[in-house]
């Protein structure tokens, strides 16, 4: 027997790099897997096939987390179908590279909106259901360095990572009588997802975020799950309110002034 079987896992952010590999991470140690996101479903159609190979119940729902009755709604479908979560991964996030001076008014309210109202959304919902049930779980957000290092370049992100860190620990006291662990991952230059995207469109900062990263490698999304999938681990009973931090040195090093996240 797999270490999460008979749980089911919800993912915001499914269908991108980081929340695709968390899923296949899951359910190869046994977890049905619920998957948000806003693409339409034929591009999550293999994955889910790939899941289900594995003889998983996987569920897919086009949903904004930014709209928390959508989020609420989410979860319920979800239940219905892999069965009630008890693996939440509030991954979902978009980033806006501009400064202070040029950011607008609606970009700071929908990365906010998304970024940690979406997180605190899948978070509340799914909770709401395990302390009805009286069920145990695991709350693992997906962070950021950027949380605590400051990028003049994306500091709508920096911000809404900073409330996501603090939510995290207000969760994790509250829950930890009820046996629901609550912990961030933080990972520093992913070269995936977001981060990977801009390393696409500008190769010469994937060179930079070499040089400036201490062990010299970058993160890939399949090491963000393996942490991920640690977190959820039953036998993980005592870690909660903590950050797991993976950014190769980073924060040792840098003050995190540069664009990428």
């Amino acid at each position: 027997m797999t270490m999460l079987s008979g749980q089911t896992a919800i993912i915001s952010g499914g269908a991108g790099d980081i929340g695709s590999a968390i899923a296949r991470a899951l359910a190869r140690q046994g977890a049905n897997v619920a998957l948000g996101d806003i693409v339409e479903a034929e591009r999550v159609e293999s994955l889910l096939m790939e899941l289900r190979a594995l003889g998983r119940r996987a569920r897919y729902d086009r949903v904004d987390v930014g709209d928390a009755q959508a989020v609420a709604d989410w979860v319920t479908a979800a239940a219905t179908e892999c069965g009630a979560p008890t693996l939440i991964v509030p991954n979902a996030a978009i980033v806006t590279l501009k400064d202070l001076q040029s950011l607008m008014p609606q970009e700071w309210e929908r990365e906010l909106q998304i970024n940690l109202n979406g997180a605190f959304y899948l978070a509340q919902a799914a909770a709401r259901r395990l302390l009805r049930d009286q069920s145990p779980g695991r709350i693992v957000f997906v962070g950021s360095w950027a949380a605590h290092a400051v990028h003049t370049g994306l500091p709508a992100y920096c911000v809404a990572k900073a409330g996501l860190r603090m939510l995290c620990k207000c969760l994790a006291l509250e829950l930890a009588p009820h046996g629901i662990l609550v912990n961030e991952v933080a990972p520093g230059y992913v070269d995936a997802g977001l981060t990977g995207r801009i390393f696409e469109a500008r190769p010469e900062r994937r060179e930079n975020a070499l040089t400036t990263v201490p062990n010299h490698a970058l993160i890939t999304a399949d090491e963000v799950a393996a942490q991920v999938a640690h977190l959820c681990d039953p036998a993980n009973r005592h870690m909660t309110g903590s950050v797991l931090l993976m950014d190769g040195g980073l924060s040792l090093v840098s003050p995190g002034s540069g664009r990428d996240a």
